[in-house]
């Protein structure tokens, strides 16, 4: 067949994607139905990853479920009790606590730094006696499967470099998220669904996220997480177009099967077959994803477990429940963002909605994996992209106060996929400004997560232009008392 013919007189070869399709006016779900056609040469285009056969260590974890908090939940009103700063509310921050470091252009010129004690209270929790807030309560529950990490920090001051920091392992945007090094290392477990699926909580407003947080950077497109939507429509531009008859479609997608294996054999790029194994991915999907976010048949007990919010699609709690149906189905990496973290002013108050949209879920999605029998093989991740300062942003009141950006030390967690339970990692000085036992910085964290599956943080690299680039950059030590 002459190629020409169907494409404007120019080369299957030297067309792009986005112009190939677009000549052909078809969106990517609607290409995807040439696996009909030729299901062979999409099992062909399998993606294994690079590691698979070859992992270094016993992975303890076959799947990461990461919870991440945009704006930076207060470490000082969850998981780091600091009870000096209750005893010296309204003394300003010492110098020889501070020792000069620089504050944000939002609280570096005011007059005075007043320390700022938390307005909830904790308790110990747990074997460990774990310090946790009341302001969450069903976290506080499932003490004893988390490893909480209390010294955590990161170079990263302001939001933007900050997050792109924890979710790619360099604060300068462009390399591939943490989900696409997941899935170029070790491949996909699901030939129906994507291997990195993201999940953002509806209608919440407040610092930016970028598709660039979970893209593939320079590795190639495929690596790149897909977003799920709450609606009609949950993955873009599946759905096949509208006046499109079954009988056309096919007889277009055989035309296009001929002009891609003439293509393949022209030039041999294995790319083709690549793409052919996307559509195919994609044709699978119009089934798979519809199914994954059908709750129908979900009981009313697990319901009643991830709370009211859960039949509300796009929820976080929603978004809880549809992660665990993920990770039931193979899904390797599984990214929930939650927005509105960033309480510069009106603290308690803000961070007493955060917690009550999330403990419940949080708390919800451990017990569900439990019980499930996948949280053994399940790395469950919570936190920020940095924490919050000890003293208060603005004007510091007896009901009201706000906490400025602090990368210096912030908390995390880890439960399941083979994180050590019911323990508490690191701590800060008793002012909550400095780790002084045991720091983990982000590429600590980073090595330390792909440890548990099994990879080596310095053999997963990916060569771009005349220089090996890895998650960890060029540094980051698995902490090894936090494994189970």
């Amino acid at each position: 067949m002459n190629a020409s013919l169907c494409t404007g007189h120019v080369p299957a070869t030297d067309l792009s994607r986005r112009q190939f399709l677009n000549r052909f006016g078809m969106g990517l779900g609607g290409v995807a139905l040439g696996s009909l056609l030729n299901p062979t040469l999409a099992h062909a285009a399998g993606d294994p990853g690079v590691l698979t056969g070859r992992l270094p260590f016993t992975p303890k974890a076959k799947r990461v479920i990461y919870l991440f908090m945009a704006g930076g939940p207060s470490q000082l009103e969850t998981f780091d009790y600091k009870p000096l700063l209750n005893e010296r509310q309204g003394q300003q921050l010492p110098d020889s606590v501070r020792m000069g470091q620089r504050l944000t252009g939002m609280s570096g010129n005011q007059a005075s730094l007043p320390l700022a004690g938390s307005a909830f209270k904790f308790a110990q929790h747990g074997k460990a006696g774990t310090w946790i807030s009341e302001l969450l309560p069903h976290t506080a529950g499932v003490a004893d499967q988390l490893c909480v990490i209390r010294s955590l920090y990161s170079e990263a001051i302001n939001h933007d470099p900050a997050i792109t920091f924890l979710q790619t392992g360099s604060q300068l945007s462009g390399r591939p998220s943490f989900g696409s090094w997941v899935h170029y290392g070790l491949g996909s477990d699901n030939e129906n669904l994507p291997a990195f699926v993201v999940l953002i909580t509806r209608g919440k407003v407040d610092q930016p996220l970028y598709a660039r947080l979970w893209g593939s950077g320079f590795l190639p497109s495929r690596y790149q997480g897909v977003q799920f939507r709450a609606g009609k429509d949950p993955v873009l531009y599946l759905s096949n177009p509208d006046g499109i008859s079954p009988q056309n479609r096919r007889l277009m997608l055989d035309r296009l099967r001929d002009l891609h294996q003439t293509a393949a054999e022209g030039s041999g790029d294995s790319e083709i077959d690549a793409r052919i194994g996307q559509y195919e991915m994609a044709y699978r999907m119009q089934t798979s994803v519809p199914d994954v976010m059908d709750f129908s048949k979900e009981s009313d007990a697990t319901f009643d477990l991830y709370g009211p919010d859960a039949k509300k699609p796009g929820t976080f709690a929603a978004n809880c429940l549809l992660a665990r149906r993920l990770a039931e189905r193979g899904v390797r990496f599984i990214q929930l963002y939650h927005q509105g973290w960033d309480q510069h002013g009106g603290l308690p108050n803000g961070i007493r909605q955060q917690c009550k949209e999330t403990d419940q879920p949080c708390a919800a999605l451990l017990k569900d994996l439990k019980e499930r029998g996948l949280l053994e093989d399940t790395l469950v991740v919570w936190g920020g992209e940095f924490g919050r300062t000890n003293y208060s942003q603005g004007k510091l009141t007896p009901t009201d106060y706000g906490r400025d950006h602090h990368p210096r030390c912030f908390s995390v967690w880890m439960a399941g996929g083979g994180a050590r339970p019911g323990m508490v990692y690191g701590a800060t000085d008793e002012f909550g400004y400095s780790v002084v036992e045991n720091p983990v910085h982000v590429h600590d964290l980073h090595a330390t997560l792909l440890h548990l599956m099994g990879i080596d943080h310095l053999q997963l690299t990916y060569k771009f232009q005349g220089r090996r680039f890895r998650l960890t950059d060029v540094h980051g030590d698995v902490v090894k008392a936090v494994l189970a």
